[in-house]
């Protein structure tokens, strides 16, 4: 419980989804009342059009914004929609920060992605290296729109002294995942073809790439709490990383979520697919220092615990 959060009404952008029903769990467990927290539903409001957001700040009256609503998905996703997913996350989150601003909203978290990191950023990424080159291609019109929300965040600060903070949170993991494999990342796709594998009988599974790419996973439940500290504690416009500052192997993360699995049959590896970024692993002091964050689910009990999930829930 905080007092910072008494009497705080709180709109969560996205607050239905994976990473947002954590956030919303958070809140209340730091004393945020359920009728204080405003979900904005996609079928009521299109927070693509200006309209609609309009409608739903005079229906939230928010005193904070949490921006997690996105269109999302993995490299096959992001290949085939690049448009839209430049779109959609751009006009969203431009117009949110500017609406807020101008209805006196006191705070706005806002969302980014991993995906705005230049292709080839010395490891482990520092956020002071945002600008040093191009972000990998298959999913640059993605990173590159809610990377406008960290130049959008700064300039008005800059300007008019508006408090908006800027979260950078690495691939995440967890029960209740997405695990549509049109639009699911490697975690939740390789789990469901791992299991669904073992219940129709498969001896193989397609794995995309080479295995050589490495990722750093962060935990559903740690990324929540990491963004509830920061929108309580954090108040610049220096972005922040929000990840557990380990790194693994794609080959050894499949070989890890096989274990897991029980999965006995072989890999085949599609080279013809893209590999993606070549290495990810994020420098994570400034979210220790600044607000006190650590990510704290060990990563062998976090996919046990998802991969219990989808067992029971597929």
């Amino acid at each position: 419980m905080s007092e910072f959060w008494t009497n705080k009404r709180v709109c969560v952008t996205g607050g239905a989804g994976f990473l947002g029903a954590a956030v919303v769990r958070k809140l209340i467990e730091r004393g945020v009342k359920e009728e204080d927290i405003f979900i904005p539903r996609s079928a009521q409001y299109d927070l693509v059009d200006g309209d609609a957001i309009d409608r739903m700040l005079a229906d939230s009256q928010p005193d904070m914004i949490i921006h997690l609503a996105a269109q999302v998905g993995g490299i096959g996703a992001n290949r085939e929609h690049p448009a839209e997913f430049f779109y959609s996350n751009l006009m969203m989150g431009v117009q949110l920060i500017h609406k807020a601003w101008e209805r006196g909203i006191e705070k706005f978290v806002a969302i980014g992605t991993i995906c705005a990191y230049p292709k080839f950023t010395p490891l482990p990424f520092k956020e002071e290296d945002l600008w040093i080159g191009y972000p990998e291609e298959t999913n640059a019109p993605y990173g590159l729109a809610k990377k406008m929300l960290l130049v959008q965040s700064q300039a008005y600060r800059d300007q008019y002294g508006y408090n908006s903070i800027y979260l950078l949170p690495v691939n995440l993991y967890g029960p209740e995942d997405n695990f549509n494999p049109e639009s699911s990342h490697v975690i939740p796709a390789l789990i469901k073809k791992c299991v669904d594998a073992q219940e129709t009988g498969q001896k193989e599974i397609v794995v995309w790439g080479d295995g050589s790419p490495t990722r750093e996973f962060l935990y559903v439940e740690d990324a929540a709490e990491g963004i509830v500290k920061a929108s309580e504690f954090y108040n610049e416009s220096e972005p922040v990383n929000l990840g557990s500052g380990e790194e693994i192997s794609i080959k050894d993360l499949v070989e890890t979520i096989v274990a897991a699995t029980g999965f006995e049959g072989n890999l085949v590896w599609d080279t013809d697919k893209p590999n993606g970024q070549p290495r990810r692993c994020l420098d994570t002091t400034r979210a220790k220092e600044w607000f006190g964050f650590e990510a704290q689910m060990p990563f062998a009990e976090g996919l046990k615990r998802t991969v219990d999930w989808y067992r029971k829930n597929r």
